[in-house]
């Protein structure tokens, strides 16, 4: 089989969605293994290896079995798997409501206008500054997220900067997510507030829930 029909899945599960606009909603995660980053917060390193080769049905049918609304495909970094893209395309032609978890370090541009695109923009906290594709902000619509991962206050200064230059908050919808553990909650949300940044301040939903156990 072509890999352009099948992808390295590291799993599949059913949870609420932990982040962003339709967070505590029941999703169907579809995980891909593999990231060409190393983010220094990384949470999900586990998925840089291994997984399982499935079909692009075979991951239909498997999301299918937990009849529910909401598919987010994440990783690691799913683009990095050529088929992700029909996988998208696929996911919204069976009418379910399709997001995309990506690093925004590969375009986005050629993906199935239907998903909404949930982009990180790396911060330098992150150790990932070099890898955003800056060309990604000119595609963001108006129904996608770019967000945040703050380390600190450096990496606060950074990203008012790019939402003031960007004009990001006149395109999209901006998140803020406090670094765990480097990052306070409580701090990253007093700084938005009294700068009444145009963001979405958030934490991680399923993190509170069910601590770092895989598949939640």
């Amino acid at each position: 089989m072509s890999d352009r029909q099948r992808l390295r899945v590291r799993e599949i599960f059913l949870s609420l969605q932990g982040e962003g606009r339709t967070t505590g909603w029941p999703t169907v995660f579809v995980r891909l293994s593999g990231c060409p980053l190393r983010c220094v917060y990384c949470d999900t390193s586990y998925a840089f290896t291994g997984g399982e080769w499935l079909s692009l049905e075979e991951i239909l049918e498997r999301v299918a079995a937990r009849v529910v609304r909401h598919v987010t495909v994440t990783g690691g970094e799913p683009l990095a798997q050529g088929a992700s893209r029909e996988l998208l395309a696929r996911l919204c032609d069976r009418g379910w409501e399709v997001s995309l978890e990506t690093s925004g370090a590969l375009p986005i541009e050629p993906l199935d206008p239907r998903v909404i695109r949930v982009m990180d923009l790396k911060t330098p906290g992150s150790g990932e500054l070099d890898r955003n594709h800056w060309e990604n902000l000119d595609q963001l619509r108006s129904h996608d997220q770019v967000k945040f991962v703050i380390v600190d206050r450096d990496d606060y200064r950074w990203a008012v900067e790019q939402i003031q230059h960007h004009r990001l908050a006149e395109r999209c919808e901006v998140l803020f997510s406090p670094a765990v553990p480097q990052m306070a909650a409580r701090v990253l949300a007093d700084w938005i507030v009294a700068d009444r940044l145009p963001v979405r301040f958030q934490i991680q939903l399923h993190k509170y829930l069910w601590g770092d156990e895989p598949g939640r």
